[in-house]
């Protein structure tokens, strides 16, 4: 099978790349080697074209003969800044509007789509009086006081977070979120306009050897790492119990494997975690107990705005619909993380 594969140089892009040579698919790999995602001194590497997404005329030829896209390139980042809406808009939603143009023009109906927890927004809740709600976003006051948990929008009672599931509504809170939902959106109504497929992975927190280092492309578990790494000590924000679903890079390459090869009409979003939730505080303190003489976590009781407070998602879909269930367990893969190669 021949394979387009954007993004290609990237952390998630590269572990894909492997997984697919190794399945023994054809790799086209495309990689625009942005400076915010790459370093500003990042060499292209031997395998890889340097093919901006929206550069339709370069992009047209290399899609003849390809039996599937599958799409990993995209800006990433808090996406809390307004004057960043162009960016966003431009790399993530314009690319892939004219990626899914120059697919129907080369006969190609296949699409693997890295999409984002975030389209999700807040997560999932429940009140013991009322069931499930749908939060209001958490006052400033509450965090000024400590009160970290979200509010029931009825009775004003601490609620519980629940496994987010990929019915669940898509409320995006930042402008990384909309671009993400966006990129879903235009991958569907292109689905349903030529009778294509599109699965639409929605990462969860995604780890491993290779994470970029101290960059917008950072994730929490490098951030942990780089400050264990100055002799520094780990800072964990609010009270250290937000829930996430942390998953290895190899199972999110394992998981693109297994979309790009299966049978599924339309258009299908997926979950892709590690079914294991765990908290912030506990994802800090697996990196510092795996390290001799580091130092415990601290917690800080900072916050930062428009944070999310607790999101976690259901496997399920994912095992029934792609064969695929993750196999390393953030708590063992995350002490392996403690010694893993940065970028």
């Amino acid at each position: 099978m021949r394979v387009l594969l954007t993004g290609a140089a990237g952390f998630i892009g590269s572990r894909v790349a492997v997984a697919l040579a190794d399945a023994d698919h054809d790799v086209v790999a495309l990689d625009a080697m942005l400076a915010a995602a790459h370093g500003p001194d990042a060499e292209l590497p031997a395998d890889v074209r340097r093919v901006d997404v929206r550069d339709a005329a370069t992009l047209a030829p290399l899609l003849e003969g390809v039996d599937v896209v599958c799409h990993q390139a995209a800006v990433v980042g808090a996406g809390v800044d307004a004057a960043d809406a162009p960016s966003y808009s431009s790399h993530n939603d314009f690319a892939t509007a004219v990626l899914l143009a120059e697919m129907f023009a080369a006969g190609c109906r296949r699409l693997v789509l890295a999409s984002s927890m975030v389209v999700y927004g807040q997560g999932r809740y429940e009140c013991p009086q009322h069931g499930l709600v749908d939060p209001l976003p958490r006052s400033r006051t509450d965090l000024d006081a400590g009160v970290f948990e979200h509010r029931c929008p009825i009775c004003g009672q601490p609620v519980s977070w629940r496994l987010v599931d990929e019915d669940a509504p898509l409320r995006p809170r930042s402008l990384y979120a909309a671009s993400k939902t966006a990129q879903e959106h235009y991958a569907l109504a292109w689905a349903d306009s030529t009778g294509g497929s599109v699965v639409a992975l929605r990462y969860h927190n995604v780890y491993g050897p290779g994470m970029p280092r101290d960059t917008p492309y950072s994730g929490v578990a490098a951030i942990f790492r780089s400050e264990l790494e100055a002799g520094d000590v780990p800072r964990v924000f609010e009270d250290g119990g937000q829930m996430r679903d942390f998953v290895h890079v190899d199972d999110v390459a394992a998981a693109n494997l297994a979309a790009a090869t299966a049978d599924i009409d339309g258009f299908t979003a997926v979950n892709v975690c590690s079914g294991r939730p765990i908290s912030i505080l506990e994802v800090a303190s697996a990196l510092s107990d795996a390290r001799a003489g580091a130092p415990s976590p601290v917690i800080t009781g900072q916050y930062r705005s428009g944070d999310v407070r607790h999101i976690v998602a259901d496997p399920a879909r994912a095992e029934q619909v792609l064969g695929f269930r993750a196999a390393v367990d953030p708590r063992e893969g995350l002490r392996e993380f403690a010694f893993a190669p940065l970028r």
